[in-house]
């Protein structure tokens, strides 16, 4: 799963590595915010990670207010804290705490381990990640639970990501129906999963209009 999303609260500090670099190396979409206060604004503005790395060592701190306060923000929320060994180790509200010196790849794996599992009814493509039983589709960072016609909608233009899906088939699908002179209706669910799945929803970049024809979904 390391296209899990990741809040990175790391400053600059020429004593300390930072990880950004590496962790996006791997697949990961990382959110990197440059204090404390700045990372729970981020949450407060909608932004929904999978874990969050408080990287103290870069900070100058031990980190146990900032791990307090995304709790705060978020209760389920993993937390992954990265102290200097000269930091007495305080009782904190990170799951892992690891202390510096330590290689990339031990970072990466107590990563994989806090990540939450995924329903075993899923689907995927690309950045979109589609939970077929709890109906959340997740995109960079934003979760949107989706009604069960758009589920509907989202899951087969999954299933035939690539391809262009007739706007007729495509009605008759979600909706059931034998009659499908009128899809107006389908056009604006096409606008409601836009505002989930896209960066910016008038410049689709993956749930694209095929003129006269239908609607594809590219990765």
């Amino acid at each position: 799963m390391d296209d899990a999303i990741l809040l990175v609260i790391e400053g600059k500090h020429a004593d300390y590595p930072g990880f950004t670099p590496a962790l996006r190396k791997k697949g990961f979409t990382v959110e990197l915010a440059s204090s404390g206060s700045d990372a729970v604004k981020r949450i407060e503005a909608g932004f929904s990670p999978d874990v969050a790395v408080v990287n103290a060592a870069t900070l100058r701190t031990t980190g146990k207010r900032i791990c307090q306060s995304l709790h705060e923000k978020c209760e389920t929320l993993p937390i992954l804290l990265i102290l200097d060994p000269d930091r007495e180790v305080e009782k904190t509200d990170a799951e892992v705490v690891l202390i510096l010196p330590f290689t990339a790849q031990k970072l990466l794996n107590r990563i994989r381990h806090l990540l939450p599992g995924e329903s075993k009814n899923s689907l995927h493509a690309g950045p979109i990640r589609l939970d077929l039983e709890k109906r959340i589709v997740r995109y960079q960072g934003k979760r949107t639970r989706l009604t069960p016609r758009l589920l509907r909608l989202l899951s087969i233009l999954i299933e035939h990501r690539g391809e262009v899906v007739e706007r007729k088939s495509l009605f008759s699908q979600v909706w059931e129906t034998d009659y499908t002179d009128d899809t107006r209706t389908l056009d604006v669910h096409i606008s409601w999963l836009r505002q989930a799945i896209e960066t910016d929803p008038n410049k689709p970049a993956h749930l694209k209009t095929v003129r006269g024809v239908g609607y594809r979904l590219d990765e």
